[in-house]
């Protein structure tokens, strides 16, 4: 059975590839999985039936057989778990490159959701001017960590991994914030995981999604 993952009808990143679905893509395309897409909009994401895959009303979220999974990390870790090519054979490296996943979405991410989060919803407030340099010191005291930790490594530990994976994708959404241009190493890496193959089909098939929303 073909599993399938839900992504936006019409995505607010215009085709950039930000969306998480986008994770699930290039994860899928790694292994070698093919999948189908279900399109839900905005509306549809807060219907009775999506709920009932993800009870916070996102995307993406995950159906092969009787299994029904959200949240992109753990969609990540189990296709990992299940096929090779996503985690390291050796348990120690394995266990390394999950910490590595944790990091990506629970150290990583947050102050940079945080920092465009409020360049979308707060940019007309009073308060902005004076929050964003914060916000930025924020992301980039974890950017000045993880670029000390990558040095010239190709990857974060060894081989790429789904950390890589996920490591990469959060870093692409600062693409706008002007923060990556001080950090060559860090958008090397960037660089490196977008010329992967898989990467490229999975851009490749989200941005069909968009373009097909702006033809209709």
């Amino acid at each position: 059975m073909i599993p399938t993952i839900t992504a936006f009808e019409s995505s607010p990143d215009r085709g950039r590839g930000l969306a998480r679905d986008m994770r699930v893509r290039w994860a899928l395309e790694e292994v070698g999985q093919p999948y189908d897409v279900r399109l839900v909009s905005f509306a549809a994401m807060k219907a009775p039936a999506h709920l009932a895959r993800h009870p916070f009303g996102q995307i993406p979220t995950y159906e092969d057989g009787e299994l029904v999974l959200f949240e992109s990390g753990g969609i990540i870790l189990h296709l990992a778990e299940r096929h090779a090519g996503l985690l390291p054979a050796d348990p120690d490296a394995r266990a390394r490159a999950v910490s590595w996943m944790f990091a990506a979405l629970n150290t990583v991410e947050p102050p940079i959701v945080e920092l465009g989060m409020a360049g979308i919803l707060e940019r007309d407030k009073p308060w902005y001017e004076a929050r964003r340099p914060m916000l930025e010191a924020h992301v980039r005291t974890r950017l000045d960590q993880l670029s000390a930790r990558l040095g010239d490594a190709e990857w974060l530990d060894g081989a790429f991994s789904a950390a890589d994976l996920l490591m990469v994708t959060v870093l692409r959404r600062l693409g706008a914030s002007g923060l990556l241009p001080a950090y060559p190493s860090l958008g090397a890496y960037i660089a490196r995981g977008e010329a992967r193959p898989a990467y490229q089909r999975a851009f490749a098939a989200q941005l069909a999604v968009f373009e097909a929303s702006q033809a209709t």
